[in-house]
Order: structure tokens, then sequence, then C-alpha cells
């Protein structure tokens, strides 16, 4: 079988989600009667929707998860099936993991949405590594490069895979 990128950088989450001791199982999740790539389901509830950025760009130092609609509609999906659901978000060269609730980035998504007033057929969500912060997660306002809208949240460099089995 051929190895692919996100073999490599979700299984750097999926390591740790395995090595809890609250952990018990993981299965692809099926959505439309295919194997979705890049979700999973963990101990038979919680589910888990990864995505990764190999590096931040150069002029702002920020790691961009790029969702488009199909992504949001799986996203919708998988939490009709699941008790809970989380995006992973892997900073590779940063070596780090953001993770936050669907409910966390539907706000995000949210404030797009109503400060454009109208649906968009992307959103970028980005992630920065502060040195010796927290990490932080947060939207640009619409037409407007570094412009965030609202707060930005703030997450806990340990809070992953901890956050999982609350």
């Amino acid at each position: 079988m051929k190895i692919h990128d996100d073999h490599f950088y979700h299984g750097a989450a999926l390591i740790q989600i395995a090595e809890h001791k609250q952990f018990t199982a993981i299965n692809a999740l099926n959505l439309r009667g295919e194997k979705h790539r890049n979700a999973y389901l963990i101990n038979d509830r919680i589910g888990v929707f990864l995505k990764y950025c190999v590096k931040p760009n150069r002029s702002y130092k920020e790691y961009t998860f790029t969702f488009s609609l199909d992504h949001l509609r799986s996203l919708e999906q998988i939490r009709s099936k699941v008790g809970v659901l989380f995006l992973v978000l892997v900073c590779v060269k940063g070596r780090e993991i953001c993770c936050l609730t669907y409910q966390e980035f539907s706000t995000f998504v949210e404030m797009r949405r109503a400060y454009k007033g109208e649906e968009e057929n992307q959103y970028v969500l980005k992630i920065t590594i502060p040195k010796g912060k927290s990490i932080r997660a947060y939207v640009d306002a619409p037409g407007q490069k570094k412009t965030i809208l609202g707060d930005p949240i703030v997450v806990a460099r340990n809070r992953f895979p901890n956050v999982l089995f609350e």
C-alpha cells in the first residue's frame, strides 16, 4: 500500500490518542457509504476529524487550515453520528496539535457568515504557536488580512489528547 503524507501526519495524532489510558478502540468513520479519509471514531462515541499543515506561512507565521463546503457537510454528518466531535489540527513544523471542539470551530464559521452576510465557498482557520505561550486559533475578517474576527481561542498545548476523553 502506498504511504501518503496524511498517513504520517495523522498518525502523529492517532498515536497520541491510542497511548491515552482511556483509549479502547479506533475505527474509520463511514460517510455516504465510504470510509472518510480524515475522520475516525474513538471509543465508539468520540469523532475526530484530522487535518494537517506542514509549515506556517512566511509572512504571518500562521498555519492555515482550509475547510471547503464539502468539509463542512462532512463535519455536520459526522457530528450527527457521534456523541462528540473534535477537529484535530496537526501543525507539523511546530510539532504541536491544536484540538478544537466542533462547537468552537462552528463559532468561527458563523462569525464569518454573519460578518460577510452570506455563505463563502471556503473558510480558513488560522493557528499560531507563540513561543512559550498557548496556541491561538482564529479567523480573519473577510477581505482583511491580519484583522482577526472576534477573539482568538486560546488552546493549551497539553489539551490534546486529554480533552477527547473528558
